[in-house]
């Protein structure tokens, strides 16, 4: 099989080909036919089906006779702890976990709010809820509190199941007072919490609503899986909003099922029994797709990391894991390579490890430079690749089908688009760009298995962010364009795209330019306001570590090259070192929020943003370049 067979099978076949691909899950009751369009533009699949995520994920392996292969491996840094829990393991303590919420009254349909850290408990929490049938939402351990209360009156919790604190690098994260904060604040009020206490931080519990998680699994009895229909939610999981109201993106339990399971072996090219690491945090999708549910259902084992790609202790801490897990294939974000090669540019720490069971690296999150790219393959000797998709889709756009066939890399692109996905560059009017041409980028509805099929409680505004710009497609948000061979290039968030006297340019191409200079470690490049020509390009450059170079002449030098590289369309003029960059906890640069300080603009403090104080130091370096917009 070639990649291109499969897809052109796909798009002369969908229907047989979802069902063929659903051949390959566990049914209580199969599905007739694989897509229900009748309320189109809202697509359903596999609607009619009974089935249940977690015997999937979980028991099927134990009755296969898989029972003793290690299903999660815990690798915590932070707290110098190591354990592995297999398939029997985890099958006893989910049904334990799933029968004391049972007997509290949770049950199908019920919601029910996750607030954990990167600990094995997090991922047996929402396998307890799948075994229920209940829908539960992840939210990122140590989101403030009036952020969780927002989650907790969108989607009514009857439970939150929340750990005591988390670790961090030097500082232990507190989650019970913002737990508490958060329900103080929120107008709904769920029945209990059940709270994982950990022994770097014991939280007082108040008596009769708060139940410790061990005592209130002890002498109950352990719960079956629920059969629940094939449209039934599984999960929903809350994405940045415009408005400042986070939108509740919801997943379908049979589409996730048949989609994450094909990805495993297609997308990622792995084996039942293999070692798979994402290297998230389960309170992004990356958690939810890869952590937890794709690598389960596909009978591999799954690391949960608690730490950081530096700092825990040092940049050889991914080496290290990959080496005593035999990992083979490793899944992480742009910006995680990104720190390590400017704390270890030339790669010392990799000759400390044994890296030769890994197979393939897979960078997704943030666009993945080229310069990243190329140092990565060089230390690492195995393919990189770069793959796109989004909270909503669930799963790949566009990847290289390693599993199916292994197509040649071409740098800044995530190669071609997968079988379920139609993607189109168009420009204003919805009209198809020619090739080489950069546009937004859309995909044909329906969207495969697996997607969101609409947002939580708000179908209006499903239609209004995804399906209204332009008819008959879902809208990505993303701009960029196809070569002649089909590859796909992401080259910006369509705000991104800055328009210099009348030039539409990508940040991203700048950014690729900014990128390959030998003392930039990691950069950002954002569109300020100018009188003159609209807008023009201000990029902010991190350097290696230990680079020791004027940052004068580094400046010049990069203001040079983008000249070079791109032309003096460009205006490219503004720059400014900058210690570190702000990012969400999930490794993505807050570009625009970097843009409204440059303009001097009011801006809502991001919810997800790791460190709040790096705003304070991007406003004082624009003021010390002396763009005095920034105040």
């Amino acid at each position: 099989m070639t990649y291109r067979s499969v897809y052109e099978g796909w798009k002369s076949d969908p229907e047989g080909f979802w069902m063929d691909a659903a051949q390959n899950i566990d049914w209580v009751k199969p599905p007739s036919k694989a897509l229900f369009d009748d309320k189109a533009p809202i697509y359903e699949w596999f609607a009619d089906a009974e089935v249940n995520t977690c015997w999937n994920a979980v028991d099927r392996h134990v009755e296969a006779g898989n029972g003793d292969r290690t299903a999660i491996i815990y690798d915590s840094p932070v707290t110098h702890t190591k354990h592995e829990i297999s398939y029997l393991e985890l099958r006893d303590r989910v049904a334990s976990l799933a029968g004391a919420l049972r007997a509290m009254g949770v049950e199908k349909g019920d919601r029910v709010i996750i607030y954990m850290p990167m600990v094995p408990e997090a991922l047996e929490a929402m396998l307890a809820c799948a075994r229920l049938g209940a829908v539960h939402s992840v939210v990122f351990g140590g989101f403030a509190a009036n952020e969780l209360a927002v989650r907790i009156d969108d989607c009514k919790p009857k439970a939150i199941i929340a750990a005591s604190c988390g670790i961090e690098p030097g500082r232990v994260v507190h989650y019970k007072p913002l737990l508490e904060g958060a329900v103080a604040e929120a107008k709904h009020k769920p029945e209990f919490c059940v709270i994982f206490q950990r022994e770097q931080e014991v939280a007082k519990l108040n008596e009769g609503f708060d139940f410790d998680w061990h005592a209130f699994q002890y002498d109950v009895d352990p719960a079956e899986c629920v059969p629940v229909a094939g449209n039934h939610p599984s999960y929903i999981l809350y994405t940045s909003g415009t408005t400042g109201q986070p939108k509740g993106v919801i997943r379908h339990t049979a589409g996730q099922l048949v989609a994450l399971n094909w990805t495993m072996s297609n997308i990622y090219g792995m084996e039942p029994g293999e070692v798979f690491w994402a290297a998230s945090d389960v309170g992004w999708v990356v958690g939810h797709s890869y952590i937890c549910y794709g690598p389960l259902i596909h009978g591999n084992t799954t690391i949960v990391f608690e730490g950081k790609p530096v700092g825990t202790p040092d940049a050889g801490t991914f080496w290290r894991v990959i080496q005593d897990h035999d990992v083979k294939v490793l899944f992480t974000a742009p910006t995680a390579f990104r720190a390590i090669k400017r704390e270890d540019p030339s790669g010392d720490f990799l000759d400390k490890y044994d890296l030769s069971g890994l197979r393939t690296l897979f960078l997704a999150g943030e666009r993945a430079d080229p310069d990243t790219i190329v140092w990565a393959q060089e230390k690492l000797g195995v393919p990189v690749v770069d793959h796109w998709w989004q909270t909503e889709t669930g799963w790949a756009i566009a990847a290289n089908p390693v599993g199916i066939e292994e197509l040649p890399i071409k740098l800044g692109s995530p190669s071609v688009a997968m079988p379920g996905y139609d993607v189109q560059i168009l420009d204003e009017g919805g009209n198809e760009m020619p090739v080489g041409e950069m546009g937004a980028i859309a995909v044909k509805l329906p969207l495969p298995p697996g997607t969101l099929p609409t947002l939580w409680n708000a179908e209006a505004r499903y239609h209004s962010s995804y399906l209204t710009t332009f008819p008959g497609y879902y809208e990505t948000g993303d701009a960029g364009y196809k070569d002649e061979d089909g590859y796909l290039y992401i080259m910006a968030r369509t705000d991104d795209v800055i328009n210099v006297a009348g030039h539409r340019l990508s940040t991203g191409g700048m950014e690729e330019v900014l990128a390959s200079h030998p003392d930039v470690g990691e950069c950002a490049v954002i569109g300020v306001t100018d009188q003159l020509k609209g807008q023009l390009p201000m990029g902010f450059l991190c350097l290696n570590t230990g680079s020791g170079r004027d940052q004068a002449e580094v400046v010049s030098e990069c203001v040079k090259l983008v000249r070079e590289k791109i032309g003096p369309v460009a205006a490219f003029k503004l720059a400014v070192v900058v210690d570190r960059l702000p990012k969400t906890r999930s490794g993505k640069i807050l570009r625009a929020t970097m843009v409204k300080i440059a303009d001097g603009e009011e801006f809502k403090m991001p919810a997800t943003i790791d460190d709040p104080v790096i705003l304070d130091e991007i406003r004082d370096a624009l003021v010390t370049v002396g763009y005095s917009k920034s105040k």
